[in-house]
């Protein structure tokens, strides 16, 4: 196939004539299935005679060449629609191709470095042997076309293609190379040498893949070859940054800028040891860089005075792509404690009042907010996913004010004080931007209001004075804000900045400032930013203030705030939610009445129907309806539900297969109607009009979600009202409510699919807890059925619930259920040996407060009972540790060659080892043997040299913060993964439950010693078979 032919059909598809170009592009589509068209195509390319907009179109990787890479080279690629080409072909092709990286002409360059990352990746190295090789030569010619069409490969080709036992080699021939660029700004770009440093970014990201694996040769390349760049990092950022910015035709030099803060970043993260001598000397760098480029920042940005030039490539260089990785990198290095006596002082000041300028709003932050809500909610938002100069300089904010609690809160007071007097200069004569400083101020501090709260309180119980003075500008420089329309951004943050610090405002002042948000609300001329805010601040503040104070105007608010619901989306419907959720907890709706009750349940249904499938709305609206039907005024609950609840049945029994999470977010909101009744008194009718519904659904849904919140509102009923269940029955087949639980329980027991997990163990206890008398005459059967599915159960959660309900069925009568399980029979194997065994081997995976004190419990209950069933049975003991695999991390792999091997022991001796487990994790620290002098002081890169004695003693934290956080885990970790210990609102009937209130410690104490003092079970001879640590803690245990 000729070029030329190719090169007609190209031309014709450029024809303004719409038939010739819908022509050219078919018979195009035809050529390209030829196997000789790529080398026709990248003969084109390398063509100087031919017009440059159609050789541009030949390369142009959406469109021909790449199009061509990827749909008919190998395949590797997904598009791959086959004629491949010859290797002999391919390798004209890559030759073709490679010669396009030193091109005169620079779109061309790019296009053939975009068709060559692709190539590689799937030939590299097998069939393009030398590529590596080939580029490094270019890297190494003085020719800059070379040099910027090979930097533009290596950006991608270090980050997808290098394997781990490429990287050294490679980096070894490649680094001097890149360095020697980087030093040539007489001969090669700023983009190109920028390049370089994004390269060497992925080399340093490589080489920490890697440090496990080669730790002496990345030692030994880190120690050589990080110094010296970051010596060269220094000596660039040195120079001044106004010569990149200012009377210069683009912004090129930023880029080496930052590629340099974005690579400091990276080693501070993977190689911080590297980095401790130059801190120093990069972070004031930094705070020169924040001083230096702000004149710039405000005559491009804030007054947008002219636009920002484009960079020689067309590309955008923006400051805020600098600002961004260095407030990043200085968050970073303030966060590693590394540095400190830099932060501090001078720098402090200088670097706060940096950030509080750097965080202004543009002029296009204040067109885009003003017109777009969600993007204005979502700037500000905790979990945003636009990230912006104003989030990473909150986030350093936080991280100095974490580190240099009262000096940082000091430096907020001294610069919001001169920003208050300078801006007030600035609108005296008569400059229009003078507000943006102040909201920026207002922002800034109001971003760390948790933290500073806790300052002020930490000064004041001290006897200290306070280091900022907030009620002061509450009282004397906000209210003046709050009537400024026609500065609708400082208006709105004035109200958001007094509700983040509500708790100081005294109770009239409160009030005050709640009923000026609440007019902005009814204000028919107030724009999007100030009523988004007032939305906000009102949020805030009932969160913030007594209720007393917040009652007289929660009506009012809840009437106001409905008719945003219809008209909001997305993040900005997500606050009004939260909003009315906040609203709707105020004295926990006493002052509710029914009309109200009435337009909020129709409003929420309104947003469920129309977003059915967020589940972020789904959480928001389940908080609201649960507390509007936990309403103690009369009526309310009543009136919720008969607007709620035919609604939500209709759209249960309405739902498919293909629309499933409908019927999962009904069944949801259903259960927060539950959560919310008092008990016994889901109101009569409840139970007979959901039930028919809810039963259909669960008898014919394979959907995992509906399976979950199907058996978790059927567990809420059963503690709710169990007699409503009970007593009712099926018109159609007379089955009663009882029956068709235990249906839903017979199906999960049966299915293979385990996704049930914890939710149905849960539905077991809690009705062998309510309706014990009335599932007696089917107890054996479910009992008989949960431990068939023992055998088979893989999950540990679904083991879990098939596990705790014995234990607490023995817990309560004993005897009866071992007289049960020895007579069991499941293909020769008694029901008791079968629990026991999977007992035994999944105690110490049980997850929850309730449930591992039940386990405890019953295994103390089987232990003290000396039946012989229980003596002769043997059970999985300890690993046995071989010499092959002591102190070895066991892969999946190193499993298979040696697998686990345990120890077999008998079941009295396995009982007692899992409540000493029990008995440790319970907080008996001491009792574990370890002392501090045992943990071996490892030598790693962590960079914990500048910690202090105290912070070494609590593992990096401060005493008081190690103190926190062992008081969040709990013993032993015990509430990281315990919902009970977490989750106020959980399961109250098993909170409030004798085995949650016990002291378990003392029990288990108890039940040791008497077992010493009585011999029970033969316990002396049982103590002989632990090992050595387990033999200790009886002792210590049985002593005490």
């Amino acid at each position: 196939m000729a070029s030329s032919e190719i090169a007609q059909c190209l031309s014709a598809t450029l024809s303004p004539d719409t038939n010739t170009r819908i022509a050219a592009e078919l018979k195009l589509g035809g050529l390209l299935n030829a196997p000789e068209a790529g080398l026709a195509l990248s003969q084109l390319v390398l063509a100087s005679d031919v017009d440059i907009s159609l050789r541009q179109i030949s390369l142009t990787p959406a469109i021909i060449l790449r199009k061509y890479v990827t749909e008919h080279w190998s395949p590797y690629f997904q598009q791959f629609k086959g004629s491949a080409p010859s290797p002999e072909v391919k390798a004209q092709i890559r030759q073709a191709i490679f010669q396009g990286l030193s091109d005169p002409t620079r779109k061309i360059r790019s296009l053939c470095a975009h068709t060559i990352s692709s190539i590689a990746n799937c030939d590299w190295p097998d069939e393009y042997p030398d590529l590596l090789t080939s580029l490094i030569s270019l890297l190494s010619s003085l020719s800059p076309d070379s040099v910027h069409g090979a930097m533009q490969v290596f950006t991608e080709f270090i980050k997808s293609d290098l394997t781990e036992d490429q990287i050294l080699p490679v980096l070894r021939q490649l680094l001097p190379v890149l360095l020697n660029i980087l030093g040539a700004p007489e001969q090669h770009s700023a983009l190109t040498r920028s390049r370089t440093i994004s390269v060497f970014r992925q080399c340093v990201e490589s080489l920490y893949m890697v440090k496990d694996q080669y730790p002496e040769a990345v030692k030994e390349a880190t120690a050589t070859v990080l110094p010296v760049w970051l010596d060269a990092f220094k000596t660039l950022l040195n120079v001044d940054p106004r010569a990149d910015v200012e009377n210069t035709p683009n912004w090129d030099g930023l880029a080496i800028r930052v590629q340099i803060f974005k690579t400091l970043d990276t080693i501070q993260t993977s190689f911080p040891r590297a980095l401790t001598p130059h801190l120093k000397d990069l972070l004031s760098a930094a705070l020169n860089h924040l001083s230096a480029l702000y004149p710039t920042f405000v005559h491009y940005y804030l007054q947008s005075t002219t636009t920002v030039p484009h960079s020689s490539e067309d590309e955008s260089i923006e400051l805020t792509h600098l600002v961004c990785p260095m407030l990043d990198f200085m968050a970073n290095v303030a966060r590693s404690g590394k540095a400190k006596d830099w932060f501090e002082g001078p720098n402090l000041a200088g670097l706060i009042s940096g950030v509080f300028s750097w965080v202004q709003m543009t002029s296009e932050d204040e067109e885009e907010w003003a017109n777009n809500a969600n993007a204005f909610v979502a700037q500000e938002s905790d979990d945003t996913l636009s990230y912006s100069v104003r989030m990473a300089g909150f986030d350093l904010l936080a991280v100095l004010v974490e580190r240099a609690p009262v000096a940082a809160v000091a430096t907020f007071q001294s610069t919001v004080q001169r920003v208050i007097v300078e801006s007030e200069h600035a609108r005296n004569a008569g400059n229009q931007d003078w507000w943006r400083a102040l909201e920026a101020s207002l922002a800034s501090v109001g971003s760390q209001a948790e933290d500073v709260l806790d300052v002020i309180d930490d000064e004041q119980d001290s006897g200290r004075a306070k280091p900022i003075d907030i009620e002061s500008l509450l009282t004397n420089v906000i209210p003046n804000f709050l009537i400024l329309s026609q500065f609708p951004f400082l208006q709105g943050r004035a109200f958001v900045f007094a509700s983040q610090y509500a708790k100081l405002l005294p109770a009239q002042l409160a009030g005050q400032y709640l009923d000026a948000a609440v007019q902005v609300l009814e204000a028919s001329e107030a724009g999007i930013p100030v009523k988004v805010s007032a939305v906000k601040a009102i949020h805030n503040f009932c969160q913030n203030i007594d209720d007393a104070v917040a009652v007289p105007m929660a009506p009012r608010i809840a009437k106001d705030i409905g008719p945003f619901l219809p008209v909001t989306s997305e993040d900005t419907l997500t606050l009004v939610l939260e909003t009315l959720a906040v609203v709707v907890q105020i004295d926990d709706g006493k002052w509710v009445t029914e009309d109200l009750a009435r337009s909020i349940v129709a409003a929420v249904l309104d947003v469920w129907m129309k977003n059915n499938k967020d589940p972020i709305f789904i959480s928001i609206l389940t908080d609201v309806l649960e507390s509007l039907a936990s309403s103690p005024a009369p009526g309310i609950y009543q009136t919720v539900v008969r607007q709620a609840l035919p609604t939500l049945c209709n759209a249960i029994m309405s739902s498919t297969a293909v629309d499933s999470w409908i019927a999962s977010a009904a069944i949801e909101l259903v259960s927060s109607l539950v959560s919310g009744a008092q008990e016994g008194g889901l109101g009569e009718g409840f139970f007979a009009m959901l039930a028919p519904s809810l039963f259909s659904c669960l008898r014919t849904t394979e959907d995992r979600d509906v399976i979950q919140n199907g058996i978790a509102c059927l567990t809420l009923l059963v503690r709710k009202d169990i007699n409503q269940i009970v007593s009712w029955s099926d018109p159609a087949t007379r089955q009663s409510g009882l029956d068709l639980v235990l249906e839903v329980i017979a199906k999960q027991l049966q299915s293979e699919d385990e996704s049930g997990g914890l939710v149905i163990g849960d539905l077991i206890i809690h009705l062998l807890r309510r309706a014990g008398e009335a599932v007696l005459p089917v107890l054996p059967q479910l009992l008989q059925a949960m431990v068939t599915r023992m055998r088979t159960a893989k999950t540990a959660t679904f083991l879990q619930s098939l596990i705790i309900p014995f234990a607490f069925l023995i817990h309560n009568q004993r005897d009866t259920v071992l007289s049960l399980l020895e007579g069991m029979n499941v293909d020769g194997r008694s029901g008791l040996d079968i629990l026991i065994q999977t007992w035994c081997e999944n105690a110490e995976t049980f997850q929850g407060y309730w449930p591992t004190r039940i386990s405890a419990l019953a295994l103390c209950a089987l232990f003290a009972s000396e039946r012989p069933s229980l003596q002769g049975l043997t059970v999985k003991g300890d690993i046995i540790v071989k010499p092959e695999t002591k102190n070895v991390i066991m892969t999946r792999s190193k499993t298979k060659q040696t697998p686990t091997e345990f120890t077999s022991v008998p079941f009295p001796v396995k009982a007692v080892k899992l409540l000493l487990h029990e008995l440790q994790s319970g907080g008996e620290a001491a009792s574990m043997g370890f002392d501090a002098a045992d943990v071996a002081d490892l030598d790693s890169d962590d960079g914990d040299e500048e910690w202090t004695e105290e912070e070494k003693a609590n593992q990096g934290f401060k005493a008081d913060e190690f103190a926190f956080l062992s008081d969040m885990l709990g013993p032993r970790g015990m509430a990281f993964d315990n919902d009970d210990a977490l989750e106020e609102n959980d399961d109250e009937d098993l909170k409030n439950d004798p085995v949650s209130t016990m002291d378990m410690q003392a029990h288990l104490l108890s039940f040791l010693k008497e077992c010493a003092a009585r011999n029970t079970n033969n316990f002396s001879a049982v103590v002989d078979q632990l090992n050595p640590e387990e033999i200790i803690v009886v002792r210590k245990a049985v002593s005490n």
